[in-house]
């Protein structure tokens, strides 16, 4: 049986165990005057978990060990006495025999793959069949316990919690153990690249060309203050010329001037902007303005204007972070006490004024908070400097100029046909730990002042 349809059949078996316990849940509750600890509800949860949790734990780990006992199966088989020792091309022909096995491919390079594709579709079969018969015998000895217990005294209730306890926790877990896998990689892949780079010539260095690098220095080819210097320029620079005048002044109009049927479908449509793709503002970046940026650059006289400048980047990027610019303006402004806005009316100060002298400075640690998040989202950008910007270091004021920064370099390096170790791959794990750091304090920052201008009003 395929895994979805064992799937589907475990979580069936799952549905008819809450249905039966809840029948018989509500058989003895029926006419009885006692109060229960728990609903029939409950006794339904908790017989339905039995029934599928132990399963589905069986297949999540048969799924990752399946695959080594077919292999070890097939080469068990009369017909892998032919295959050559590990390492010449071995696995390449055990992959087209399970490729072939498995309806995913058509056709093989190595005659022998051919050879053992029914070796493989027989053991997948048998060991298929194993899984389904374990998985249905966990599912009817689960269900069956659980069914059980299930009377008038039980505290399903208490069971159920605990469990659902349980799996909060362990995805909080996940959450937490990834977060952390991802920064002892950054760190441990990082320590490599600065034993060869000295952490100086990479934070201080003003050269970037990891396409030549030195053997004897590779520090004087892989100096970041141009990456630096990009991503701070495209991303909190241009970018926010754009999205702060507009998301606050978006903010201002909603919350003071708009009425409450238009503020009712502007500002969803506002933030229709936060949900669109990042590859369709690359797109845009790429395809639109950036031809249009060069044009504008020519019809005034700047006729080495690139086509890939920081402007085109930082424009399309500045438009993608305006509904986080309001979102938090919009927010910090309506957390103002109505109090002091009517005060200050009251006094005979107009609309403008209660606005720029009143609620403004009220609400601008929120603001500066929302701006900062806004920043961390723009540095850490991909797609667009990816589409948009250009690969070339330097540095410029000049937005009309090619730029690059951290992320565009790291999808280069990456990209590559490089050695993994060698010191132009690991230069991205360095970026990565660099850019990661700056993010982490950017919001670190953003939070604490959105925390200390929340308390202020509560």
């Amino acid at each position: 049986m395929s895994p979805i349809a064992l799937l589907f059949l475990v979580l069936g078996l799952g549905l008819i165990g809450w249905l039966t316990a809840r029948v018989r849940a509500t058989r003895f509750r029926a006419g009885s005057t006692v109060r229960f600890s728990s609903l029939p509800s409950h006794h339904g949860w908790y017989v339905a978990l039995w029934t599928a949790i132990p399963p589905l734990v069986f297949l999540v780990v048969w799924s990752m060990t399946a695959p080594a006992l077919v292999t070890d199966a097939v080469l068990a088989t009369p017909a892998a006495i032919q295959l050559p020792p590990p390492g010449f091309d071995r696995a390449s022909i055990l992959s087209e025999a399970r490729s072939l096995a498995d309806g995913r491919s058509f056709g093989a390079f190595h005659g022998l793959a051919r050879t053992l594709a029914p070796s493989y579709a027989a053991a997948q079969s048998r060991y298929d069949w194993i899984a389904t018969a374990a998985a249905l015998l966990l599912a009817f000895a689960g269900g069956a316990l659980a069914f059980t217990r299930v009377k008038p005294g039980f505290g399903a209730r208490t069971q159920v919690e605990r469990v659902v306890m349980l799996m909060l926790l362990g995805a909080s877990l996940i959450a937490i153990l990834t977060t952390v896998g991802i920064v002892a990689s950054l760190l441990y892949e990082s320590a490599r690249f600065f034993s060869v780079v000295p952490i100086t010539d990479f934070l201080f260095g003003t050269h970037w060309s990891p396409q030549v690098i030195d053997a004897r220095d590779p520090g004087a080819s892989l100096g970041a203050v141009p990456l630096f210097w990009g991503t701070f320029f495209i991303g909190a620079v241009i970018a926010m010329i754009v999205a702060i005048p507009f998301g606050l002044m978006s903010a201002i109009y909603l919350t003071q001037y708009a009425a409450p049927n238009t503020r009712k479908w502007m500002k969803p449509i506002l933030e229709v902007l936060a949900g669109v793709p990042t590859v369709v503002y690359g797109y845009f970046a790429a395809l639109t303005v950036a031809p249009a940026v060069r044009d504008l650059a020519v019809s005034v006289g700047i006729s080495w204007a690139s086509s890939e400048s920081a402007l085109a980047a930082g424009l399309v990027m500045g438009i993608m972070i305006i509904p986080f610019v309001s979102s938090m303006a919009d927010d910090s402004i309506a957390a103002v006490p109505s109090s002091m806005r009517d005060g200050s009316l009251a006094m005979g100060a107009t609309s403008s004024e209660t606005i720029r002298r009143v609620l403004l400075p009220a609400a601008l640690p929120g603001v500066v908070g929302g701006v900062l998040l806004a920043v961390s989202r723009a540095i850490g950008e991909t797609m667009i400097v990816v589409m948009a910007a250009s690969g070339v270091a330097t540095l410029t004021l000049n937005p009309f100029a090619s730029t690059t920064t951290v992320t565009k370099q790291i999808v280069d390096l990456l990209t590559g046909e490089a050695e993994f170790d060698s010191p132009k791959t690991l230069a991205a794990f360095a970026l990565g730990l660099t850019l990661f750091v700056v993010t982490l304090l950017l919001n670190i920052v953003a939070l604490r002042v959105v925390k200390r201008y929340r308390e202020a009003y509560e």
